[in-house]
């Protein structure tokens, strides 16, 4: 039987306080084969210091990127690089965790699906801020509206997708326009996303959490965008 590997892209943009803590969780998660892909942002702070000096032995490798871009640019990055049979997002804060993989990934690895989202709302009580959870409630329904799909996080950040699937998608969106747009195109493309609960540990804004009200909007124009 072929070996099953998880390609793991972390992007990050001046996360000095939890790059190195994030990959040792992902490290210790429960996916025998992993390949850890971080793509830093072009950090302005420490980030790069750790990565170069504390990262570096640990992960499959390390990209760079000149100047900042954004995250789905980072996410572009990462997806070029991986090689694994399945490819999962994975925000270089807290906020998730990694020991949950598994519910992520086992619908891809068995054949059951070709993307998979890890819900935080699935099923369970909504978590997080309230501004923020209505604005993703807002976000994902109009998604839905588009796309035909039934979802109830599109901004989830937990996507998971088989590598030959988000590797044939073209994007485009450089910041957080990532998620409608990558969940536009893989409707058109006709693929039933499926979706799994999992946790979620939010962090305030004083803890470097980065989606903005610009961010919103220009989510609300990806939709109608890629619609």
């Amino acid at each position: 039987m072929k070996v099953k590997i998880l390609s793991i892209v972390i992007p990050c943009y001046n996360e000095e306080n939890s790059i190195l803590d994030l990959v040792k969780k992902v490290l210790g998660s429960p996916v025998e084969n992993k390949e850890i892909i971080v793509v830093d942002d072009c950090s302005k702070d420490n980030t790069r210091a750790i990565l170069e000096k504390d990262v570096k032995p640990l992960v499959s490798q390390i990209v760079y990127h000149d100047v900042n871009k954004g995250k789905g640019a980072a996410l572009r990055t990462g997806f070029a690089h991986a090689t694994g049979d399945a490819v999962i997002v994975q925000d270089a804060d807290l906020e998730y965790d990694p020991n949950e993989y598994p519910l992520v990934v086992e619908k891809i690895f068995n054949g059951e699906a070709e993307v998979v989202y890890g819900s935080r709302y699935l099923n369970q009580k909504r978590k997080g801020y309230l501004a923020n959870r209505v604005a993703n409630w807002f976000l994902t329904t109009l998604s839905n509206l588009f796309t035909g799909e039934k979802l109830t996080d599109m901004e989830t950040c937990y996507k998971c997708f088989k590598r030959e699937v988000i590797q044939s998608i073209d994007l485009k969106e450089d910041r957080f326009g990532f998620e409608p747009e990558v969940t536009a195109k893989i409707a058109k493309k006709g693929i039933r996303i499926k979706e799994v609960p999992i946790s979620y540990y939010p962090r305030t804004n004083e803890e470097g959490k980065k989606i903005g009200f610009k961010d919103g909007l220009r989510a609300i124009y990806c939709i109608l965008k890629y619609r």
